[in-house]
């Protein structure tokens, strides 16, 4: 009885059974069959983590942002910059670079009174006359870092010449180290006052060595400062990160906040507009390139490197046009076009001459008598271009002329120090003090084949887009036109920035601990700066 009653209850419980697996398979098909909720987009903060950008979803101009590999193209980056000149924060830079030489000016510095000349203090800028754009880049530098420490500048001569003397010409606010050995002497200050005529050396590129993340260079007593090998917009923008407050807010001050892309004033170039200018004879051979007619609206980049590429050259017409465009210019502009590689200028010309007037300085046409005499040819062909040294600086000041727009392109890296200085002063030389209308553009052109991997090979802390090489940028990018900043970034700070590895390992050198999206560890900087030997290397003179 116990063994049927048993069987009894399981035959009743198999319906049961069965009823329950129909309705869960009902359940589970309707599941199936239901429409998918759309996607969710998030908005991923600065500190995210990042994956392999080898495998981006990059495809032909997307920017791949809310994806697996977050990434951006090159246009993308370029926004920030698209209102071109930052008109307000320039001007209020140019006050107080102008305020600055004139009260730290030589005129005034050299009548002071004994007790205070031999108080006072000297940054030195000096070059090697190597490429005019890295070179450039010494004096600018120690001028921007006696602006930051209220001193004089100084600028370096070669057996009595000045950097590039036979193209430029300097400011009298500037002094000579002659100058100042003299003024020590005659105003007793080693013997009257007990200060020696001392200068102290940096070398920004000895990252073990140098002061500028951890000391407070406001609190060097030396008369003079020498920050040595400052060959691009970097050097003096690591201030901006250095543990001292005072030596941060006067980098904060000159060159705004680098974590606001886009609101940076154009810096060098407002200081080239105080302190140099063409030479009497290198201003009558652009003059004569212009022909008595009014200054060009586009200037035309092309560091090519002795190539001649197709690519580069239709890139570089696209980025043109979008230059006029943007600038709203009517009929047929000026587009003045320089570039180390002379027959790439005459392949070039008839292109732009579609739609454009073209100009360009033909030094071999050129009658001016300066030029005889020097040399024709550099040994640097392969860096420079086959044209006599000096025509880079007819060059450089003829681009310079632009009214509206520097565009820069290449064969490998865009942005190099020379164009990003044409552009500066151009943009410079358009700012005046009541100054409304367009504003001025820098773009930068790069054609697809150099953007395989992205910025990745944008390396060199001197190319202006260095600090958006890492993995925020997009492989396989399509030709791109973008704004570009008049000051180069010298941080990693803005959202689309990140570094490539090799900038990682050189930055922790200098003690400081980079993320992979450029974010800079403080308390470890701290940390190096309290542990670190202080290096303190002197030169003293006679006097």
């Amino acid at each position: 009885m116990r063994y049927g009653g048993g069987r009894k209850r399981r035959m009743l419980l198999q319906p049961f059974l069965v009823l329950c697996a129909t309705v869960t398979g009902v359940g589970l098909l309707m599941l199936a069959l239901r429409p998918l909720d759309p996607p969710i987009t998030v908005d991923f903060p600065r500190d995210f983590e990042l994956g392999d950008s080898n495998s981006s979803s990059f495809d032909g101009g997307g920017t791949g942002f809310g994806r697996e590999k977050p990434c951006a193209t090159v246009e993308d980056m370029g926004k920030d910059f698209e209102i071109g000149l930052v008109k307000k924060e320039t001007l209020r830079v140019r006050r107080i670079i102008e305020d600055h030489f004139v009260l730290n000016g030589a005129s005034r510095i050299r009548d002071l009174p004994p007790e205070q000349f031999c108080s006072h203090g000297f940054v030195l800028g000096k070059t090697a006359e190597a490429g005019f754009g890295n070179e450039m880049y010494k004096v600018l530098t120690a001028a921007a870092l006696s602006i930051m420490l209220n001193r004089s500048l100084i600028i370096g001569q070669t057996r009595g010449k000045y950097p590039f003397g036979d193209y430029i010409s300097y400011s009298n606010f500037t002094f000579t180290m002659k100058e100042i050995k003299l003024l020590w002497r005659q105003n007793d200050c080693s013997r009257k006052y007990g200060r020696q005529l001392v200068m102290r050396t940096d070398d920004f590129e000895k990252p073990a060595q140098t002061n500028v993340l951890c000391s407070n260079w406001k609190e060097w007593k030396q008369p003079i400062i020498w920050f040595q090998g400052t060959t691009d917009a970097v050097a003096a923008q690591f201030f901006l990160k250095n543990i001292h407050s005072q030596m941060r807010n006067a980098a904060f001050d000159l060159f705004g906040d680098p974590q606001v892309l886009g609101s940076q004033p154009n810096v060098f170039g407002e200081i080239m507009r105080v302190l140099v200018s063409p030479s009497k004879d290198v201003e009558a051979a652009v003059n004569w390139a212009i022909g008595g007619g009014e200054n060009p609206d586009i200037s035309l980049h092309m560091r090519m490197l002795m190539n001649r590429s197709i690519r580069a050259v239709q890139a570089a017409l696209h980025c043109i046009k979008k230059a006029i465009k943007s600038q709203h210019l009517m009929s047929r502009p000026k587009v003045v076009v320089v570039s180390d590689t002379p027959t790439l200028v005459e392949s070039i010309m008839p292109n732009i001459s579609e739609f454009a007037q073209v100009l360009y300085f033909d030094y071999e046409k050129f009658k001016g008598k300066i030029f005889e005499g020097l040399p024709k040819k550099d040994f640097r062909v392969k860096d420079w271009g086959p044209a006599p040294r000096w025509v880079a600086f007819v060059d450089f000041f003829l681009a310079s002329r632009a009214k509206y727009a520097v565009v820069s392109g290449a064969h490998r890296r865009v942005g190099t120090t020379y164009a990003q200085l044409i552009a500066a002063l151009a943009a410079t030389r358009n700012l005046g003090a009541n100054s409304s209308g367009s504003s001025f553009s820098f773009l930068s052109s790069f054609q697809s084949t150099m953007l395989t991997e992205g910025l990745k090979n944008q390396i060199g802390w001197g190319h202006v887009w260095n600090r958006y090489a890492g993995p925020l940028s997009c492989h396989n990018q399509t030709n791109q036109c973008a704004f570009t900043p008049l000051l180069p970034p010298g941080w990693w700070d803005g959202l689309r920035q990140s570094p490539i590895p090799k900038d990682i390992n050189r930055l922790a050198a200098y003690g400081i601990r980079l993320s992979a999206l450029g974010t800079v560890d403080s308390d470890s900087l701290q940390n190096h700066c309290n542990s670190r030997k202080n290096v303190e290397r002197t030169i003293t003179f006679n006097s």
